[in-house]
C-alpha cells in the first residue's frame, strides 16, 4: 500500500500554482511522520483535509524532502511513465534539432522529471541524478534509454555538489562500452569534442547553443576574446565562422589544452592564443595593457549560488562587464553572460548600464537572450529560467550613454 504524505493547512498553494517541490516545514509531521519513509520512496500526497494532490517521491533527509512527478493519485513511477515522458521529451528535441543527436535531452522539471538530467552526444548518453527519488530509480531510466536510444555508452556523472543536499554519494562510472576520452558532438556546424568524463557538469554547455548561433555571424574578421573559455564553444565557434583570431582564458589547464586539441581539429590552431589564468585579473592586466577587442566574450560560473551571496556576485559581475567594456575596441561588440539564478535580467542589464558609466562608454543593447530550445522554462519554476545573455554594442569613450 502507498504511503500518504499529508501538507499543512493552506501549504498547497506554490503546488496548485504549478510547482512540484514540497519543503519539510510545509508537511504536518504530526499526522505523517518524514522519518517513516526510505529517501526516495513514493507517496500520495495529501493536502490539509486528506485530499489526493498527486504522487511525489519522499526524501525525508532534504529541505526540499518531495517532489510531485504527477497529479493523478494513481499513477505510479513505473516502467510506462517513464516511457511516456522520456519519449516527450525525446520529440521536442527531435523537433528542434532534427536528428543531430547533440542536445539536453531531459531537463529536470521542465521535462516532468525532477531531479535528472540527461546529454546526449549521439550514441553516448551522459545522465546526471541529483534526488533521491530519482537515485532510487536510476534503474528503471537507464533500462527505458536503452530501449528508446540503444546507447553505445551511458556515462553516470554523479560529481554534482547538489547530490551532497540529497545525501547521495558522488561518483563517475559508465554503462556499456568504455570510454577512454572525449566524445564528439556538433554544434552549429562546428565539431568538437567534449571530456564528458573529467569535464565540466556533463562535458558541455549546450544551454548557450543557439547565443552562440546569433553571435557567430557578427565575427567575420574580428579579433575575439572569451573568458573563461572552458573547451572553446563560443570562441572556436566565432573561428569557424571567420574570426581572424583567438584569445581564450580559463583558470584550468586541462581545458585549455582540449580546446587546443579541438582548434587542432578544425584547423584554427594558428590563429588561437590561450592564456590559463584568474579571469578576473586576465581581463584587468590586459584592459591596463591597453588592448581591445572586436568581440569579447564573458560567460563566467555562477558568481552567486545563493541568495545571501548576491551582494558579492554583483560586485564579481560589475568588476567583470567593466574590464569587458575596456576591452572591446570602439564599435565592437560585448557578449555578458550569467547563469546565476538570483541574478535577472533586470540585474544583468543594470550592471552593464553602471560599468558603462564607469568606464565612459556607450553601448547599445541588440538583443538578450535565455537558454535554448532543449532547456525549456517551467512557467510555474523559476530556477529552470536561470541563464541570461545580451549582447551589446561599445562606442568610444567620451560618447555619453546609451543607458
Amino acid at each position: 500500500m502507498t504511503e500518504r504524505l499529508r501538507l499543512k493547512p493552506r501549504e498547497e498553494r506554490r503546488l496548485r500554482g504549478g510547482h512540484v517541490w514540497i519543503y519539510s516545514n510545509e508537511i504536518d509531521t504530526d499526522a505523517t511522520p518524514l522519518k517513516c519513509f526510505e529517501p526516495g520512496e513514493e507517496a500520495i500526497l495529501e493536502n490539509a483535509q486528506g485530499r489526493p494532490l498527486g504522487r511525489v517521491l519522499v526524501n525525508p533527509q532534504a529541505l526540499i524532502c518531495a517532489r510531485l512527478f504527477s497529479r493523478d493519485p494513481a499513477q505510479g513511477f513505473d516502467e510506462a511513465f517513464l516511457r511516456e515522458r522520456l519519449e516527450a521529451a525525446l520529440r521536442l528535441r527531435t523537433q528542434c534539432y532534427g536528428d543531430s543527436g547533440c542536445y539536453r535531452l531531459v531537463y529536470g522539471e521542465s521535462d516532468g522529471l525532477s531531479g535528472l538530467v540527461i546529454d546526449r552526444f549521439g550514441s553516448v548518453l551522459v545522465v546526471q541524478t541529483s534526488t533521491a527519488g530519482m537515485d532510487r530509480y536510476l534503474p528503471r531510466v537507464l533500462e527505458v534509454l536503452e530501449t528508446l536510444l540503444s546507447p553505445t555508452s551511458i556515462v553516470l556523472k554523479q560529481d554534482s555538489g547538489a547530490r551532497s543536499l540529497e545525501g547521495l554519494e558522488e561518483g563517475v562510472t559508465v554503462h556499456g562500452q568504455p570510454l577512454n576520452g572525449p566524445v564528439q558532438l556538433e554544434e552549429n556546424g562546428v565539431t568538437f569534442m567534449a571530456p564528458v568524463l573529467e569535464g565540466q557538469k556533463t562535458g558541455w554547455f549546450f544551454d548557450h547553443r543557439e547565443n552562440r548561433a546569433r553571435l557567430a555571424p557578427l565575427c567575420r574578421d574580428a579579433r575575439v576574446l572569451d573568458a573563461f573559455s572552458y573547451v572553446g564553444a563560443w570562441g572556436l565557434t566565432a573561428l569557424a565562422h571567420g574570426a581572424a583570431s583567438l584569445v581564450a582564458v580559463d583558470s584550468s589547464q586541462r581545458a585549455l589544452e582540449h580546446l587546443e586539441a579541438n582548434a587542432e581539429r578544425l584547423g584554427v590552431r594558428g590563429q588561437t592564443e590561450t592564456q590559463r589564468g584568474d579571469a578576473f585579473a586576465v581581463l584587468e592586466a590586459r584592459a591596463d595593457a591597453g588592448e581591445r577587442f572586436d568581440v569579447v566574450v564573458v560567460d563566467p560560473p555562477a558568481l552567486i549560488k545563493r541568495r545571501k551571496d548576491l551582494k558579492a556576485g554583483q560586485h564579481g559581475y560589475e568588476r567583470l562587464a567593466r574590464q569587458a567594456l575596456r576591452l572591446t575596441a570602439p564599435g565592437g561588440l560585448c557578449l555578458f553572460a550569467s547563469c546565476s539564478l538570483h541574478f535577472d535580467r533586470a540585474m544583468l542589464t543594470d550592471t552593464l548600464r553602471s560599468a558603462a558609466r564607469h568606464t565612459d562608454r556607450s553601448v547599445q543593447m541588440l538583443w538578450s537572450h535565455g537558454a535554448g530550445l532543449d532547456h525549456p522554462v517551467h512557467p510555474a519554476i523559476s530556477e529552470t529560467d536561470y541563464l541570461k545573455a545580451t549582447l551589446v554594442r561599445v562606442s568610444p569613450p567620451g560618447r555619453g550613454g546609451a543607458f
